[in-house]
C-alpha cells in the first residue's frame, strides 16, 4: 500500500472523466464539472493504486451549487460510494496553512488522455489571495512539466509531506500555458460545511473549535431554532468579516466558515460556543399539557423543506425530515438544480417512512416559499416506478416557508387552533374573484376565520394570499388552476365554480381530519373518467398546525456523507 492510495479516478460509463480524493471510509470529493453530465447508475470510482480494490460504483451526495459556467463558484461535489474501502482518506493540513502556500510545489495526481493509471503534476502558488474569493492561482514549478490538462479536475493539491491544501478546479484556457487555479480547503468547507469538521485544528482553533461542532450536534439534535446570521455576526464582532451575500443555510455553514475564514478565529469561536450554549441550556417555559379537546390528530410528519439555495435562480436546496415520538430525526439534505428536485424529494420520502413507527398515520408537508406555494406536489408521482400521485397515495398539505419558521406566528397559529379546537368545525372564509383586498386582512380578523377558501391561485391574488397567512389563518384552500384574473367578472367564473362545489365538502370537517378529507376528494377526482375536469383534481391545501411540529423545523444544512 503507497501513500497515495487515496488518490481516486472518476469514470462516467467507462470513460475517465477526472479524479478526485477519499476523504472519508464512503466519500470521495471531486469537482462538480467533472460529474455534471453523468447520470444515475454511470459513476464508479476507481484507486489506481490500490489495484486489488475493485472499481466502485458512486451516487452524488452534494453539490457544492456549482450553475455550469467556468468561474461560477461552488465547483465541487460530493460522492458517496456503495460500499466502504479498506483505504485511509486523505489527511488535510490545517486551514491557516493556506497563508504559507507561496512558494510551496504542491503535487496533483491526475489522469490526462493517454494515462490512465494516472500523472504527476507540481505546481505552486505565488500569493495566497484568492481570486474572487473563491481561488488560488497555480503556476508550474517548471516550465516543462505535465501541464493541468483534462483528468486533473478534482484532484488534491497536496503539500511535500502528503497532507491535502485544496483541489484543483480550473485549467489553463489555451494549450501550453502552465496555469491552473485550485479550491483551497476553507473555500471547500464553505460550499460542503461537513468538511470543516475533518480539517485539522489551526493555529487559534483546537479546542474552540472542537466544542462548538459539539454544539452544533446538539443543536441539530434537540432542533433548535435560531438565527446562524446573527450569530456569526455576534461571534466575529464589527470588525470581522461581513456577512456573505444570502447569509448561511444553516448553523453548520456559519460555523464552519468562522472556524475556516476568520484569521486567528479562537475568540471567535468562543464566543459563538458561549452565545450557542446560552441558547441550548436557557431556560424555556413548559408547554402545557394538551387538553383531549385541544390534542392534535395524531398524524407523523414527514417535512420536506425546499428553499432557494441563494447560488443562483436554478439551485434549490432541500431537506426531509421525519416525526417520531415528538422528535425530528433528518433524513438528508442537499443543494441541486430545481430539474432534480422531485426525484430526490422522492427518494427522501420513501427513506423517511423508515423512521415512523409502525402504523403511523403519515402526513407529507411541504414547506415552501412563498414563490413556490403553488408547486403541484400532490401530483407527483410517489417513485419513478410508481406513477401514483403522491396527492392520492398520502395526506399531502403545504405550508409557508416563513410563517413556518416564524416564532411570532407559530404562537398565533397555536392559539387559533386551541379556538378551532374547542369550537367545532369552522365556516368557509369565501374569498371570490373581486374581493378586494383592502380591509381584507380585517374581516379575517373581526370574523377569526379558520378556514378561507380562494378561487384563484396566489400568483393570481398575491395580495389576498398576504392577509391570508400574516394574519395567519389556519388553513387556506386553492385550486392551483384557478381563474387567472385579479379583477370582477359580470358572470361566474371558474374559480366561483371551485369554491361553490368545496363549501359543502369541507364545512362541518373537523380542521384536524382535513388533510385526509383533501385525499379523499383527489382521489375522487382521479377515478372520474375525465379526471382533469373535476373540480378537486387542483385542489391545494396550505394546513399549518404548530401541535404536529413540538420541535422546530428542519434546518437545510449539509450533512456529513
Amino acid at each position: 500500500m503507497t501513500a497515495a492510495s487515496w488518490h481516486a479516478r472518476i469514470e462516467c460509463r467507462g470513460m475517465v472523466a477526472g479524479a478526485g480524493f477519499l476523504v472519508g471510509p464512503r466519500t470521495v470529493l471531486t469537482c462538480a464539472h467533472v460529474v455534471h453530465h453523468s447520470e444515475p447508475g454511470t459513476l464508479t470510482v476507481s484507486f489506481p493504486n490500490r489495484p486489488d480494490v475493485t472499481a466502485v460504483p458512486a451516487t452524488l451526495a452534494v453539490h457544492g451549487g456549482w450553475a455550469g459556467g467556468a468561474t461560477d463558484p461552488g465547483d465541487l461535489a460530493v460522492l458517496e460510494l456503495s460500499r466502504q474501502v479498506p483505504q485511509s482518506p486523505a489527511r488535510f493540513a490545517p486551514v491557516d496553512a493556506e497563508r504559507a502556500l507561496p512558494g510551496v510545489a504542491l503535487e496533483a495526481y491526475g489522469f490526462p488522455d493517454g494515462y490512465e493509471e494516472g500523472q504527476l503534476a507540481w505546481y505552486r502558488a505565488r500569493s495566497a489571495t484568492r481570486i474572487a474569493g473563491e481561488w488560488v492561482q497555480l503556476e508550474a514549478v517548471t516550465g516543462h512539466g505535465q501541464p493541468l490538462t483534462h483528468g486533473f479536475s478534482g484532484a488534491a493539491a497536496a503539500l511535500p509531506d502528503g497532507r491535502v491544501v485544496g483541489m484543483v478546479a480550473q485549467m489553463a484556457g489555451e494549450p501550453g500555458v502552465l496555469v491552473a487555479r485550485m479550491l483551497p480547503t476553507g473555500v471547500l468547507a464553505r460550499h460542503w460545511p461537513a468538511l470543516a469538521e475533518l480539517l485539522p485544528d489551526g493555529a487559534g482553533a483546537g479546542d474552540p473549535a472542537r466544542r462548538l461542532h459539539a454544539l452544533v450536534d446538539r443543536a441539530e439534535d434537540t432542533g433548535l431554532v435560531c438565527s446562524a446570521d446573527q450569530l456569526f455576526v455576534d461571534a466575529v464582532g464589527d470588525f470581522g468579516p461581513p456577512l456573505p451575500p444570502g447569509g448561511f443555510p444553516s448553523l453548520r455553514a456559519a460555523a464552519g466558515y468562522v472556524q475556516c475564514e476568520v484569521a486567528e478565529p479562537a475568540e471567535a469561536l468562543t464566543r459563538f460556543a458561549d452565545r450557542l450554549t446560552e441558547l441550548l441550556d436557557g431556560p424555556a417555559p413548559a408547554a402545557p399539557a394538551p387538553s383531549a379537546e385541544s390534542a392534535p390528530a395524531a398524524w407523523a410528519p414527514i417535512l420536506i423543506e425546499v428553499d432557494h439555495s441563494g447560488a443562483g435562480a436554478d439551485q434549490i436546496t432541500v431537506a426531509v425530515s421525519a416525526y417520531r415520538d415528538g422528535r425530528r430525526r433528518p433524513v438528508g439534505t442537499a443543494r441541486l438544480p430545481r430539474a432534480g428536485m422531485q426525484a430526490y424529494i422522492q427518494r427522501g420520502i420513501d427513506r423517511a417512512f423508515a423512521e415512523l413507527a409502525f402504523g403511523a398515520d403519515e402526513l407529507l408537508t411541504f414547506t415552501l416559499p412563498r414563490d413556490l406555494l403553488n408547486l403541484p406536489v400532490a401530483h407527483w408521482a410517489c417513485s419513478a416506478e410508481d406513477p401514483t400521485p403522491l396527492g392520492c397515495a398520502h395526506p399531502v398539505v403545504v405550508t409557508d416557508r416563513s410563517r413556518h419558521r416564524s416564532a411570532r406566528l407559530r404562537h398565533q397559529l397555536g392559539k387559533k387552533w386551541q379556538k378551532l379546537a374547542a369550537g367545532g368545525a369552522p365556516v368557509l372564509h369565501r374569498v371570490d374573484c373581486g374581493t378586494p383586498s383592502l380591509g381584507l386582512r380585517k374581516r379575517l380578523r373581526e370574523q377569526e376565520a379558520g378556514l378561507a377558501g380562494f378561487a384563484a391561485p396566489p400568483g393570481a391574488v398575491p395580495e389576498h394570499f398576504e392577509a391570508g397567512l400574516n394574519m395567519p389563518v389556519p388553513v387556506l384552500l386553492w385550486p392551483r388552476e384557478g381563474c387567472p384574473g385579479a379583477g370582477g367578472h359580470t358572470a361566474p367564473c371558474a374559480g366561483t365554480a371551485f369554491l361553490d362545489a368545496l363549501a359543502p365538502r369541507v364545512q362541518g370537517v373537523p380542521p384536524a381530519e382535513l388533510p385526509r378529507h383533501v385525499q379523499l376528494l383527489r382521489e375522487e377526482a382521479a377515478a372520474e373518467e375525465e379526471a382533469e375536469r373535476h373540480w378537486a383534481r387542483d385542489v391545494q391545501l396550505l394546513w399549518d398546525d404548530p401541535r404536529c411540529f413540538p420541535e422546530p423545523p428542519a434546518s437545510l444544512h449539509t450533512p456529513v456523507a
